[in-house]
Parts: C-alpha cells; sequence; structure tokens
C-alpha cells in the first residue's frame, strides 16, 4: 500500500515515532535533545518536525531577498538553521529580537561558521530546513502584466518566494494546526497534515514543481495526487478532491507540473471503499509533506511527514491568478513562472509533457 492512508501511512514505526514525542513535554532543552532526535545514524537523518513559526520565516526570507545582492547575502536558511539550534528546536521561545541581534553580528564582521562552531546541533536543524524551504526561495522568471500598456504581460527576472499556496488567488479558506490528531476511520492513527477547509471546486495548485508520482482514488484519501519535487526531497500529497472532475484534465502520472499550475480542485471524497464517495463532512484539502533524507524513507516505517501548518500560512503571500475556460470547465494560471529547476527538468527529458495551461511558446 503506497502513501495513501490519509497521509499515506500505515501506523508504523514513523507514526508511533510522532505520536510519542508529541505526548512528551513540550519544553524539551537541548540537553534533551540527544534522545529525542537522531541526528547521525547511517549518515542520514531518521527523524525530523518542523515546526518554524510564519512570522520567523517571513522575517528570514524579507532579509535574504533584500541582500541577495549585497557584498553580505543573508542567508535565510543559515539564520533559521542557527535559532534553531539557539532554541534547541523549542520556536516558541522565538523572538524577533534574536534574529535582529544575530544580523547585527553578522553585518559587523562575525561569520556563520564562526558562530555556529560550538553549536552541536546546527548542522541537524540547518539540513532539517534546507530540506524543506531549500527551493522555495530563489532566482526565477514571471510573467506580470505591463503597467503601461493595459492587456500586455512582459517576463520579468525576479529573486524571491518561488513556490505558491495551494489555494489558487480569490478564493477564501481556513485552517487550524491539526497535524497529530486522532483520525479513528479504518483504525486508529494520527493526522499527518494540514485541512485546509473551503469551498467545493476550488482551484488547487501545486505548491512547487515536481513529478506526479501518484493519481486516483484510495478510501482514505479519496481521490488524490502526489507530486514529489525535482530534487527529489519533498513529497506533496493531495488530497479529498472533487467528486466528479477532482483534476486538471490531461494530468497523468509521470507528468512534470510547474509550481502554481492548477492540479485539481477541492472536494470532500474519502472515507469509503466506494469510489467517487463523498463521505467527508466538510469540504476540504488535506496537504501533506513529507521528507526524504534518503531513499528508504520513501516508503515504510522511516517516513518522516511534518506539520504544515505554518508553512499554509507562510505560503499564502503568495497564489496564483487562475482563470476557467469555459469550453473544458477546467481553470489554469494566468501568469507563468519559468522556474530553473522545472525548465532544466524538461530540457533533460526528450519530449516531456508540459503542465497544464502553459502556452505552446514555453513548452
Amino acid at each position: 500500500m503506497k502513501k495513501w492512508v490519509e497521509m499515506g501511512l500505515t501506523l508504523s514505526a514513523a507514526a508511533l515515532v510522532i505520536v510519542s514525542f508529541l505526548t512528551l513535554d513540550a519544553k524539551l532543552t537541548p540537553e534533551l535533545l540527544p534522545q529525542a532526535q537522531p541526528v547521525e545514524k547511517g549518515g542520514y537523518i531518521k527523524w525530523a518536525e518542523f515546526d518554524v513559526p510564519d512570522s520567523a520565516m517571513k522575517k528570514a526570507m524579507k532579509l535574504d531577498i533584500e541582500s541577495c545582492e549585497e557584498p553580505l547575502h543573508l542567508d535565510w536558511l543559515e539564520m533559521l538553521g542557527y535559532l534553531g539550534a539557539k532554541y534547541g528546536g523549542e520556536w516558541k521561545r522565538y523572538k524577533a529580537k534574536d534574529m535582529d541581534a544575530l544580523v547585527q553580528r553578522l553585518r559587523g564582521g562575525e561569520s556563520m561558521s564562526a558562530l555556529t562552531a560550538d553549536m552541536k546541533y546546527y548542522d541537524y536543524y540547518h539540513e532539517v530546513y534546507q530540506t524543506v524551504l531549500g527551493e522555495f526561495v530563489g532566482y526565477y522568471d514571471m510573467e506580470r502584466e505591463s503597467d503601461v500598456l493595459p492587456g500586455e504581460t512582459f517576463v520579468e527576472t525576479q529573486y524571491g518566494l518561488k513556490v505558491f499556496s495551494p489555494i489558487a488567488s480569490g478564493y477564501s479558506y481556513s485552517h487550524y494546526d491539526d497535524f497529530g490528531t486522532s483520525r479513528s476511520y479504518g483504525y486508529s492513527r494520527p493526522h499527518l497534515g494540514n485541512d485546509l477547509v473551503g469551498s467545493i471546486g476550488t482551484p488547487i495548485v501545486a505548491v512547487e514543481g515536481g513529478t506526479i508520482e501518484h493519481m486516483g482514488w484510495n478510501q482514505y484519501g479519496g481521490w488524490r495526487i502526489g507530486i514529489l519535487s525535482f530534487d527529489k526531497k519533498r513529497y506533496y500529497y493531495y488530497a479529498h478532491l472533487r467528486q466528479k472532475h477532482p483534476y486538471h484534465l490531461g494530468l497523468e502520472e509521470g507528468m512534470a507540473v510547474n509550481a502554481g499550475d492548477v492540479i485539481g480542485y477541492l472536494g470532500m471524497t474519502g472515507y469509503s471503499t466506494k469510489e467517487g464517495a463523498n463521505n467527508m463532512t466538510v469540504p476540504h484539502l488535506h496537504l501533506g509533506m513529507q521528507l526524504i533524507f534518503d531513499d528508504s524513507q520513501i516508503e515504510g516505517n522511516g517516513e518522516i511527514w511534518i506539520d504544515m501548518y505554518d508553512i499554509v500560512s507562510f505560503l499564502s503571500q503568495k497564489k496564483s491568478k487562475t482563470v476557467k475556460d469555459e469550453a473544458t470547465k477546467d481553470y489554469n494560471r494566468i501568469y507563468q513562472i519559468y522556474d530553473p529547476d522545472y525548465q532544466d527538468y524538461i530540457t533533460a527529458e526528450e519530449g516531456g509533457a508540459s503542465p497544464p495551461g502553459e502556452s505552446e511558446a514555453h513548452s
């Protein structure tokens, strides 16, 4: 069975690790970390969590973007890694002034390598945050509407956030931090994702570009789709899609999609052995992210799923604008993004299929 029990897990050791950790005292100290976090067993990370607050991510990213062309480029993931190690992973201790103090020291001439030399777990936190967020910020080309010629667009090179909210622009949703809460349909297990409650038919877009690994029906997730990032470090799981017309037409397993492409539509399918059944009580998108530090973690007891609540909040600052095609009843993105990772993948794949809604000029 491949990843399709709600978040794609059986009640494996990976799930049990998460559940047992959630029951621990939230006030973990750095001294307890060696027991709580297997860092260097077998040469790769065996367990990780992500609880960096939205506010810290936004502040660190802003500093990174503003300094991208300065002699001292403030790397947002290095700064988050430093603070993660400083707090012993306990981000409830976060204060913006701590990041300000770090920036002041860096701009004062101290190097990150010197500042972290005695931090035993800096490498661990930096690698975890790099795996989660490493492809979120960078250079890319993006279509935008001309300020001078109405209706005309042009392509502009930008440095910044190159991933998108899973909910298309113009559509509302609500969510709360429900990671780890119990689920009982079929068997008892923790909820390993974030539920975004919205209206049936809301266009769902790819957070990040990647390849479609799985599509189709499962009694737990209903109509669902799984996308693996191009660097093969993040697996995104989108579940409970619409009963009829759940996916953007033309999508199939093995196809590459770009960040911000419409991939499906919000619904309430699942929790039934009958294919296509609407057995969820509330329409919502179940969104999950699996981290992959080693191929052995792709499936089975080593799977690592993280809390996406703050990530979803962070992504809300960038949404893909869409328009409905009355002939197909599908929604397509209006403005294209040209991410080097996607372009490199398509170039490398002979006859690689273009994502839905992309113009022939950029296929």
